[in-house]
């Protein structure tokens, strides 16, 4: 093994997370991010609501601090609450510094929007409805060339012996396998928005970090917990990208085809309530066969205001300017992931998580609307901070257990579809313990054989569909697990106020029994 197969650090994932971490990283440390497509395709990039922040002059963090606990059904660890609204501010001024550009008005105010569960308005944005792209730009040009971007690598599993993390195995789009060995491996890859038929997420997001992290070992939490957006465009019977959350800030409010107002009486939000409830309602019109718009008719300059929003309804053939939007709503963001404490650690040494595919029980069972950007910055930051402070360890060697047999076993998997429809359907925003029962039994048909399986073996959408089915079997499980309702975990069979199961964090871990028959 020679020295140049070592690193200091790897990123898994392009978003955010990962950028801010790079970003503080390489200025020590040889860092080497690794993304399984395009370093523009991650779920930071489409984010178009914006940076939550107590930024006003009549708002404060204890204001930002109870919404979003309230919002998370007070399911939060309070402590990682109080770290992301106390400290996002200081980071996203430290960004404006360093030249990154919020949208402002003519007086040079920072122009500031109201999104659903906030009671203030403190949203920033860049672009309008282009704020993760800005951001994303942004970050980018902050690395200006000091950190190498490898595009098109596919992380396949952790190099883990011990309980301590030595690096990942990669597959290239050759087929090439390699181990990339470094002192410190980060997760950043994003959430699971693409184990769903309708979602708001880039179609790389599914699932991977979490797959690998279970095989290797790592605890994980809360993985029930998955947030529906209300409003995605609806046509052709697809989910055609994003309708803000803004746009109801902005005064838009959902309809049903006759032209009644469908949140009026439902919560005392009403299109400001929390996602899971705006979700459900809409759910429950489809259900009865409604037709859901979103009536954005008394919004002025509505295509410079929503740029974006409008550029996709235009492609996708409908015009904005009759004032109501087709409207679905669709996978957004997984609250659970892997366990982390708030500088990233995972319960294996040298293994890090941050961004989406982490936990640590900061949004609680329902993320507030654009804390999930603000999440990244400050979390990144904090896993620097710790990485940079800690001894340095010397490795001399690396355990014999990384050289792979190269299995070449084939199976016969299901296709991305089938894996989104099940989970659609019996693993969606409204659930049932039959439901549940079905979708985990479907799923064990495959997971029950992965057992003697070296995924590096499988072609490269294979391995992608077998972490489909492994996080999907995880969500499944814990889903039958939690016999409440809370936030993003709806089960009509157990109402919320039945049972309340405060602070109860359902953990799993590869060391326990995989399969419950």
């Amino acid at each position: 093994m020679t020295k140049n197969q070592i690193a200091d650090v790897v990123i898994i994932g392009s978003g955010i997370a990962a950028l801010v971490a790079a970003t503080r990283l390489c200025e020590h440390k040889n860092v080497i991010v690794i993304t399984k497509s395009k370093k523009e395709n991650s779920n930071s990039n489409m984010a178009q609501g914006g940076v939550a922040a107590a930024v006003s002059r009549d708002d404060n963090w204890m204001n930002h601090f109870v919404d979003t606990i309230t919002a998370g059904n007070d399911h939060n660890i309070n402590n990682a609450v109080e770290i992301l609204v106390k400290k996002g501010p200081k980071y996203l001024q430290d960004m404006m510094v360093k030249g990154m550009i919020f949208d402002s008005d003519d007086n040079g105010r920072m122009i500031l929007g109201q999104e659903g569960a906030h009671g203030k308005r403190r949203i920033l944005h860049a672009g309008g409805d282009a704020t993760g792209k800005a951001l994303v730009e942004f970050m980018l040009g902050q690395l200006n060339d000091k950190v190498k971007i490898v595009e098109d690598i596919l992380a396949v599993d952790l190099l883990v012996d011990s309980n301590k993390c030595y690096g990942i195995k990669i597959k290239r789009k050759n087929g090439k396998i390699e181990n990339l060995y470094c002192k410190h491996t980060i997760i950043a890859s994003g959430g699971c928005g693409g184990l769903y038929s309708f979602s708001s997420n880039d179609s790389t997001i599914t699932g991977d970090g979490v797959a690998m992290a279970y095989r290797a070992g790592a605890n994980l939490v809360d993985l029930e917990f998955v947030q529906f957006h209300p409003t995605m465009l609806y046509t052709n019977g697809k989910a055609n990208g994003l309708v803000s959350e803004a746009v109801r800030g902005e005064g838009a409010i959902l309809i049903t085809e006759s032209g009644k107002p469908l949140m009026k009486g439902v919560h005392p939000l009403a299109d400001l309530a929390p996602r899971d409830v705006v979700s459900r309602e809409i759910h429950r019109a489809f259900l009865q066969g409604e037709t859901v718009y979103l009536d954005v008719s008394m919004i002025e300059n509505f295509s410079r205001r929503f740029p974006t929003i409008s550029k996709i309804c235009e492609e996708n053939g409908v015009d904005w300017r009759k004032g109501k939007l087709p409207i679905v709503p669709g996978a957004h963001f997984h609250m659970g992931g892997i366990q982390t404490n708030e500088s990233g650690q995972t319960s294996i040494q040298h293994l890090y998580a941050i961004g989406e595919v982490a936990c640590t029980g900061v949004h609680g069972a329902n993320r507030l609307a654009s804390n999930s950007l603000l999440e990244g910055i400050v979390f990144a930051n904090s896993l620097a901070d710790f990485i940079l402070t800690i001894p340095e360890e010397s490795w001399d060697h690396m355990p014999e257990s990384f050289i792979s047999s190269r299995n070449t076993q084939t199976m016969q998997l299901p296709t991305k579809a089938e894996v989104q429809q099940i989970m659609m359907t019996y693993v969606g925003i409204v659930r049932t313990e039959e439901g549940l029962t079905f979708a985990q039994t479907w799923f064990e048909k495959y997971v029950s054989s992965f057992s003697n399986l070296v995924p590096e073996g499988l072609s490269h959408e294979d391995i992608i569909i077998y972490n489909m089915l492994q996080t999907g079997w995880l969500i499944t499980s814990s889903a039958l697990m939690r016999t409440e309702s809370r936030g993003g975990h709806y089960r009509t069979d157990y109402p919320a106020e039945i049972i309340d199961w405060k602070k109860k964090r359902i953990v799993r871990n590869s060391r326990i029994p995989a399969l419950h028959h």
